[in-house]
């Protein structure tokens, strides 16, 4: 049974438990284990600093198991992903482990973020004009990408032959 990283901002959610048992379950329905980071149990008495050195320890662990990576690339917290899971996308490309995107489609970079006649944004920076919904770093790097969780997850184990 293939090993998933469920990679994204659902630990913040408020029922971020429940919603990684919900993501394992969809897993299972198609053959998938899911790999969730907080199926990481946390040691307790840890400082904030060795906390999170923790954290990042134990989910390189579960991302090296891992066969493959679901990212939820939703925006968070702004126009763009969360750092933390871009970060984890990043490294599974370099273990050239597949990368499946989830987001709700929003049209390419320049129809989502707000910028002048000239591409640039508020603050002055270029928004980048390649026609893709996401950084083309990201964007270029996946293997596939789908609108919701239940269908990634379905077509992430189409990807893997499961």
């Amino acid at each position: 049974m293939p090993k998933i990283y469920l990679a994204g901002p659902d630990v913040f959610r408020p029922d971020a438990v429940e919603r990684g048992e919900h993501l394992k379950r969809l897993c299972a329905r198609h053959g998938l284990e899911g790999l969730y980071p907080l199926d990481n149990a946390l040691p307790a008495g840890l400082s904030p600093a060795a906390t999170a050195q923790w954290i990042l320890a134990a989910n390189l662990a579960l991302l090296h198991s891992a066969d493959a990576v679901l990212a939820n690339l939703e925006p968070f917290r702004g126009a763009e992903p969360d750092s933390g899971t871009v970060f984890e996308a990043g490294i599974a490309v370099a273990l050239g482990k597949p990368v499946w995107a989830c987001f709700a489609p929003a049209g390419d970079l320049r129809a989502q973020v707000p910028h002048g006649a000239d591409g640039r944004d508020a603050q002055g920076w270029l928004v980048e004009d390649f026609g893709l919904p996401r950084n083309l770093m990201l964007a270029c790097s996946w293997a596939g990408y789908s609108a919701t969780v239940e269908t990634a997850i379905a077509d992430l184990a189409r990807h893997l032959g499961v």
